[in-house]
């Protein structure tokens, strides 16, 4: 995908992201950015960290809304109300217990040019302080991205990221910069 698609895209998307009250209350400094994979060109042996603890599991979250929802709070409050029964929701966990959690989202079908693409991603991808840092996180991304692709979907989309190197690890691109004020 080319950068006049990617943001082609992006406006399908999210049409009047610049408009929200969420976005323009952003301080001035940060930037963030939008990340892309074309599934057919993703590649899981790109990340091979393994999580440094035996005791670490991957699958769909089953459990109590209540008790996924202390765990998002633990990592962005803001993100709560993202999360609910119907959410389809992927998680890692340490001995049974959440660790790192995402959303995995159907965004979309979209017309770019002469075709149409199907668009998924992962979302409010969060890890809890105490399980950062052990490679929990990016394989539960890397699980999540190749489950999109197995339900054939031709792009996984990452939405207002201000880590991407992070996301790149697994091949990830950036696809449009931004800040409050605008495109970058």
């Amino acid at each position: 995908m080319d950068n006049q698609e990617s943001l082609l895209l992006f406006k399908l998307m999210y049409p009047g992201h610049f408009e929200r009250e969420d976005v323009h209350g952003l301080p001035d400094n940060l930037i963030f950015e939008e990340m892309i994979l074309r599934l057919n060109d993703f590649d899981l042996s790109k990340y091979n960290k393994k999580p440094d603890d035996n005791n670490i599991s991957f699958g769909f979250y089953n459990g109590s809304i209540v008790e996924l929802k202390k765990a998002v709070e633990k990592v962005d409050p803001d993100w709560i109300n993202f999360f609910d029964a119907d959410s389809r929701i992927y998680c890692g966990y340490v001995n049974g217990i959440i660790a790192s959690f995402c959303l995995v989202d159907d965004m979309g079908v979209y017309k770019i040019g002469d075709r149409k693409i199907r668009v998924g991603g992962p979302g409010c991808v969060g890890t809890l302080p105490e399980y950062r840092n052990k490679g929990i996180g990016l394989t539960m991304v890397k699980h999540v991205t190749k489950i999109l692709k197995d339900e054939g979907y031709d792009y996984s989309y990452i939405h207002f990221t201000g880590v991407s190197e992070w996301y790149k690890k697994l091949g990830y691109k950036t696809s449009v910069k931004w800040n409050k004020n605008g495109l970058l």
